[in-house]
């Protein structure tokens, strides 16, 4: 930007020379501004500030969290996660999801059926109006919408371990061990702290066998 101002004043400063007297000119050179520094110069006193952080990922979050070994800081992670997913980028479709899950916990299980049944038409997208559907239908005692809604949630979010776990649990309860462990293997692959799934994992491989597994 500074050599272009430069001759911008350069020209401005013959046209003025032209038409002033003799006695305005050493009025002029006073005030005419210092010669540009060399290319790539900062002016003295006014330094750039430094550009914003970047905003974490759900890439860059799923990697913390794949190498972190701080428990502390994996809950940290795994809520920065929750949150995002939380996020459907409808008003709408948030209250909605908010609605529903205060139906959920004055156990209004039917309410929130309804609620959500509107949330997943408003944004068929959104991975987490799906996920939290297929809870209340497993809270419900329906385990085939439950898992169909499941699968619509790994459809949008292949990474979403709460979905994975309750897969899992529910192939482990219709008797489906070896899909179980596999699915709760995939889950802690992307979330090393699932404890309860740990558990589920060591269980199953005292009960599969190396030769099952």
């Amino acid at each position: 930007m500074l050599p272009k101002l430069s001759g911008m004043v350069h020209r401005s400063s013959l046209i003025i020379a032209g038409l002033a007297t003799l006695a305005a000119l050493p009025a002029l050179a006073q005030t005419a501004p210092a010669p540009p520094g060399p290319r790539g110069s900062k002016p003295p006193g006014k330094e750039l500030p430094p550009p914003p952080p970047r905003a974490a990922t759900l890439d860059d979050l799923f990697e913390r969290l794949v190498r972190t070994k701080d428990e502390s800081e994996a809950k940290g992670i795994t809520a920065s996660i929750q949150r995002r997913w939380l996020r459907s980028g409808s008003d709408t479709a948030d209250v909605l999801m908010s609605r529903a899950m205060q139906a959920v916990e004055a156990k209004d299980q039917a309410l929130a059926i309804e609620i959500l049944d509107r949330v997943v038409v408003l944004q068929p997208e959104w991975a987490e109006g799906w996920n939290k559907r297929a809870t209340v239908f497993y809270m419900l005692g329906d385990v085939t919408r439950s898992m169909a809604d499941i699968r619509e949630t790994l459809a949008r979010e292949p990474r979403h371990y709460g979905a994975l776990a309750g897969l899992g649990i529910i192939l482990q309860s219709n008797g489906d061990r070896k899909a179980a462990y596999d699915v709760f293997r995939k889950a802690l692959a992307l979330n090393p702290f699932l404890n309860d799934v740990k558990q589920q994992v060591q269980r199953l491989e005292s009960e599969l066998g190396d030769k099952d597994i």
